[in-house]
């Protein structure tokens, strides 16, 4: 039977979101890096989706947590039953043990990136190896990662932003900063607590920076004002104020500048001949960050360089780490 052959598989294990590829069938799953836990015994109570919808509204006996921050492993055990949750759900619980790809940030140290080795094996895999974000992302977007031509790819996620410049199957240069979709969430919560002494949750957050979110302040000027509800910091009683686009943009601000001063930064470290084929094939946008308002326009007027969205921006990470399945003898000898 099919169940029992060994799958490998590939698992683009981010901050705030995990997919999972499946070799022969692609992306099967995608859910949030979330688990909660009975605080008591220890007890995974829910993870992914279930999870997630817990945040902020958990009793005091169960607490709902990212097991990963800034893309490396911060609780060993939750982020190992996670993992062992979603390759369960993946293949199903007849199938054999199989061999993961795992995704990393860039710039990782060995004791980051042997935590995660370790951590899925202990969740049911039978070996694990590793591939590097950016370098899967550019395979996800159609690049030429393999030809004497360079590429440049920005992957902007939730906990962490990796820029690298890519030709003949390796990175060039590359750079891994904690400025992304997270650190902008935790901007808007800071800015809103203290323009408005209103305190707002993450999932609020979030939501503001999916609807009024741009790193163009001009442009975000445009954008009609939304409500949002938190609790007065002075009262302590809940409170509805509506905010407009051109504080959100204030807010992210320190954020999207860290993002261009490490696009520039990898591009001063790149060769004059790579350099010369970014100018002509542009950069590459991929990860959840890009889908920000004007966000390529602002990296493309700082650099002077065409910026491109890839097609398929959150998945182009966990596609780049199924096709390199095809390729895992490679990433075996890597990762030893």
């Amino acid at each position: 039977m099919s169940w029992f052959r060994k799958k490998n598989i590939g698992i683009d294990l981010g901050t705030a979101n995990t997919n999972v590829y499946v070799e022969g069938k692609g992306i099967v799953l995608g859910e949030p890096s979330v688990v909660a836990k009975d605080r008591q015994t220890d007890e995974v109570v829910a993870v992914g989706v279930n999870a997630q919808k817990m945040i902020g509204r958990t009793p005091g006996s169960i607490v709902a947590i990212r097991p990963m921050k800034d893309g490396v492993i911060a609780d060993f055990d939750t982020t190992a039953a996670m993992m062992e949750y979603f390759i369960g759900k993946s293949l199903g619980k007849r199938a054999s043990k199989p061999n993961v790809l795992v995704c990393v940030p860039g710039g990782g140290t060995e004791v980051e990136k042997r935590a995660i080795i370790d951590a899925t094996r202990m969740a049911g895999a039978k070996d694990a190896y590793l591939i590097e974000e950016p370098f899967a992302a550019a395979i996800g977007a159609g690049l030429p990662v393999n030809e004497p031509t360079g590429s440049m790819v920005v992957d902007i996620g939730g906990g962490t932003t990796d820029v690298a410049t890519i030709s003949l199957g390796g990175i060039v240069s590359s750079r891994t900063i904690k400025m992304a979709g997270d650190q902008m969430d935790q901007s808007i919560i800071h800015y809103i607590r203290n323009k408005y002494n209103l305190l707002i949750g993450e999932r609020t957050a979030e939501a503001v920076k999916i609807q009024l979110g741009s790193a163009s302040f001009e442009s975000s000027k445009t954008l009609e004002n939304m409500d949002i509800r938190g609790r007065d910091l002075l009262t302590g009683l809940p409170k509805t104020i509506s905010i407009p686009a051109t504080d959100i943009a204030e807010a992210i601000r320190e954020v999207i500048d860290a993002i261009i001063i490490a696009v520039k930064s990898t591009l001063e470290d790149t060769s004059p001949e790579i350099s010369a084929d970014v100018i002509d094939r542009g950069i590459v946008l991929t990860g959840g960050g890009t889908l920000l308002n004007h966000l390529s326009d602002i990296i493309a007027e700082a650099t002077e360089v065409p910026v491109f969205v890839a097609s398929n921006p959150l998945d182009c990470v966990a596609i780049g780490t199924g096709e390199a399945l095809n390729h895992i003898d490679m990433y075996k000898k890597q990762s030893r």
